[in-house]
């Protein structure tokens, strides 16, 4: 249901919604320089390091599937207060932790809170209509790279001289930011009606069943699949295999986030003049190309920089291509369960971006030739589901 959006509060809004971007990637990528500070302090590897984040990503998925379906019924502002409580709860407990063990515990806590971000997709959906909302998602997607490519530079900077504690005190205080900026800027529109566990099931059932939203979500995830990968394993290629220091090492995350500007630019653009499928195609293809990339650097060359930078840039092009439209069909084939939609689009692109680079992770001996075959795999996979999609129109 959309609710009425002033012109006045509308830079507001987005404001709102930037900060929820922010926070969305802000407890991933802020912690990657951090990594080898925090094996040592927890008496573990930085592969054990990098498991955490694929655990807080699936942790983040689990939240999801009550969070949304409640937000129909309770109203987005409930719902967005409450889960920044329980973030801010996870993440000071974080920095109080004794042991990895306990790490753990408050990442998955941290985790669950973080799951009211899924809300920014609903919050669009809700209060901007048609073309707007596309344009928006070209926008959110495309700080989203901003902010990765900044988060791992603003981690060595706050590692270098606070520690890694630091980048939770961070989240924390913009975390409140948000619970302020919420309480004053969104009011609740939806009925106050308490969902039954039936209730929800029977609205994820009917969502799921829907053959076209299952392709174009299973998209979106391959294409996060395919940076959150290696964003979750650059910490081992760049800091350990490679020796650069944290600093170095968030400096060439900086040349990812103008990929990501790049491509949010190309997405606006073709946005302009090209198909939803014909979009999602070209990113990708642009997503297939880096694979071969990847393999054809990797293959007689020794790994460097370079060989495994090129290819990801490529490939966040693609990424950046694809998700903002692949979200927004997913998110229009439902437009008045928007905060179930938004929860399932979000489980699938998590879920899917946390086992993979689970997998990934493991294979530290050959990352390159794995991201590479991964990446064409995953993108012949959308290429199918985007072609099966095009020839059979949802039929309302």
């Amino acid at each position: 249901m959309h609710s009425a959006t002033k012109p006045t509060t509308k830079p507001f809004l987005i404001a709102l919604l930037m900060i929820l971007t922010l926070l969305g990637v802000f407890p991933l990528d802020v912690v990657l320089p951090s990594f080898p500070a925090l094996a040592e302090h927890f008496q573990t590897s930085t592969v054990d390091i990098a498991r955490s984040i694929s655990l807080f990503a699936i942790g983040f998925s689990c939240s999801l599937l009550w969070i949304g379906p409640l937000s129909d019924r309770i109203g987005r502002k409930k719902l967005l207060l409450a889960s920044m409580t329980v973030a801010i709860v996870g993440a000071i407990g974080c920095i109080t932790a004794n042991n990895y063990s306990q790490f753990l515990l408050f990442r998955v806590v941290q985790a669950v809170g973080c799951g009211g971000f899924v809300l920014s997709q609903a919050l669009v959906q809700d209060m901007f209509v048609g073309k707007e909302q596309e344009r928006l998602r070209i926008a959110i997607v495309t700080a989203g790279g901003i902010f990765i490519s900044i988060s791992p530079l603003v981690g060595a900077w706050l590692q270098t001289h606070w520690g890694w504690q630091a980048s939770f005190y961070v989240f924390t205080a913009f975390a409140i930011l948000l619970l302020f900026m919420t309480y004053r800027l969104l009011s609740d529109t939806q009925p106050a009606v308490h969902p039954s566990r039936h209730t929800i099931l029977k609205g994820y059932a009917q969502i799921f069943a829907d053959r076209h939203f299952v392709s174009y979500a299973t998209i979106s995830g391959i294409t996060f699949a395919c940076h959150f990968s290696f964003i979750v394993i650059s910490p081992i290629i760049f800091m350990d295999q490679l020796g650069l220091s944290p600093y170095q090492y968030s400096q060439v995350l900086l040349l990812y986030g103008a990929a990501y500007v790049l491509g949010g630019v190309s997405a606006g653009w073709l946005n302009k003049r090209l198909l939803a499928n014909t979009q999602i195609a070209t990113g990708l293809w642009l997503i297939a190309t880096s694979g071969g990339v990847m393999l054809l650097l990797a293959y007689g060359n020794d790994i460097s920089t370079w060989t495994v930078l090129i290819p990801m840039l490529i490939c966040t092009a693609g990424t950046t291509i694809t998700r903002p439209i692949s979200n927004s069909r997913a998110m229009n084939l439902f437009p008045h369960s928007a905060g179930a939609a938004a929860s399932a689009t979000t489980v699938v692109i998590f879920i899917a971006g946390g086992l993979i680079s689970a997998l990934i992770s493991t294979l530290t001996h050959n990352l390159s030739t794995t991201l590479g075959l991964c990446f064409l795999i995953l993108s012949a996979l959308g290429l199918g589901l985007n072609e099966w999609a095009k020839h059979r129109p949802h039929v309302l």
